[in-house]
């Protein structure tokens, strides 16, 4: 028997990490499964649905992670409130076109001049505008009443969420395959935000991170199980299979909710939640990201809030009880296996409504030939699967 370092038990392989017999516990505490929405009834519009202008949850940039230049306006339009509190009346009527900017108007096809002189200011960052302006007050109370409404509404909502799954087990399940920053990084973020167990699985110390994970270990004993192996991940010139680690995850798991994550994105705040409440409300599965197929199959385009044909395997939470038998369990690398896992998973599939206060680390990246070669080799699976559904 080989020992690592600090007395952790190495194991020769995937496959040899023992596991019980008795794994897939009823789920007590989780509410009957919603029946999946006709195809053609699924997520409606590509893209997320959500004003992808501004940032998360966290305050971060969001709007080049969608991969599709969306406009999403709120607070105007025809549906919008009419009649704003204080507001002043005998002056300029017209809707306003941004935040701030009653009355101003476009000087071009999308594009204005001089947006910040339309609304009083000279460009200079140490002018405050007009104090007398009466429509540019009223409008900056309006908008900070709408903002900390909806703050005190985020608020109420995740409480709610909160209490409705205290008695829910969830584990977030973790691959370790290098870069050892980003594993720290990730971890911490998931014993700072959630009160999840850890459940962690290292492929060869790949670039120290298993003992990165050790350490963190050491430090949680409460929080975190972690497995090693001898054996390096597949994607990395090794033979531990993608599908091997996740299903081996999935059995040593013994949690009513099975949550994917990878190392390449960390926690900015309570992600977990959110998806567990949905999971527990009826849904088979509920994650970050979904996904919506083209109409031949071929591609695949962000999709959400809401139910969807599939969701990415970044950031899911999963039925224990369903993911077991749906997993592609003959999966070399992840890259579309978790769209497989998706459409094998009998239920509602969602992404919830607000996004989730989630940031990118960096992107794990393997050589350009394998990673084509075996999402090629996973999407002829899923777009067998689409043809068969």
């Amino acid at each position: 028997m080989n020992t690592a370092p600090h007395h952790v038990r190495i194991w020769p392989t995937v496959e040899s990490i023992p596991v019980s017999a008795v794994t897939d516990k009823p789920p007590g505490h989780l509410g009957p499964v919603r029946a999946a929405a006709p195809a053609d009834t699924v997520a409606g519009a590509v893209g997320t649905g959500r004003d992808t202008t501004g940032g998360d949850a966290a305050g971060h940039d969001t709007h080049a992670t969608t991969g599709h230049d969306i406009h999403t306006t709120t607070g105007h339009g025809p549906n919008a409130p009419t009649g704003r509190p204080g507001a002043p009346t005998g002056r300029d009527t017209r809707p306003a076109t941004g935040v701030g900017t009653a009355g101003a108007q476009p000087r071009g096809a999308g594009a204005r001049g001089n947006s910040a002189a339309e609304m009083g200011f000279s460009g200079d960052p140490e002018q405050r505008g007009d104090p007398g302006d009466d429509m540019l007050h009223a409008q900056r109370i309006w908008d900070g009443s709408l903002a900390a409404n909806r703050l005190d509404d985020a608020g109420v909502t995740a409480e709610r969420q909160r209490v409705a799954i205290a008695e829910v087990t969830a584990s977030i399940c973790l691959i370790i395959d290098g870069w050892p920053e980003d594993v720290w990084a990730s971890v911490e973020s998931v014993l700072e935000y959630t009160d999840a167990h850890v459940l962690a699985l290292d492929l060869g110390d790949v670039d120290g991170a298993g003992e990165v994970l050790h350490k963190l270990a050491l430090r949680h004993p409460d929080r975190i199980t972690e497995w090693r192996v001898a054996e390096t991940p597949h994607w990395r010139g090794g033979s531990a299979t993608w599908g091997a680690c996740r299903a081996k995850l999935l059995r040593l798991d013994t949690s009513e909710v099975h949550v994917l994550m990878e190392t390449s994105i960390a926690l900015a705040g309570d992600a977990l939640t959110p998806l567990v409440a949905a999971v527990a409300d009826g849904a088979v599965a509920a994650g970050r990201r979904g996904a919506e197929p083209s109409p031949d199959g071929t591609e695949w385009h962000e999709a959400g809030p809401g139910p969807v044909r599939a969701l990415r395997g970044d950031l899911m939470a999963v039925r224990r009880s369903a993911a077991i038998g749906a997993l592609p369990e003959d999966a070399r690398y992840g890259g579309n296996a978790d769209l497989e896992l998706s459409l094998a998973l009998k239920g509602e599939l969602v992404v919830p409504s607000d996004r989730l206060p989630v940031r990118q680390l960096r992107h794990h990246d393997v050589s350009p030939e394998y990673r084509d070669r075996e999402s090629r080799r996973n999407h002829d699976n899923v777009l067998r699967m689409l043809s068969a559904s």
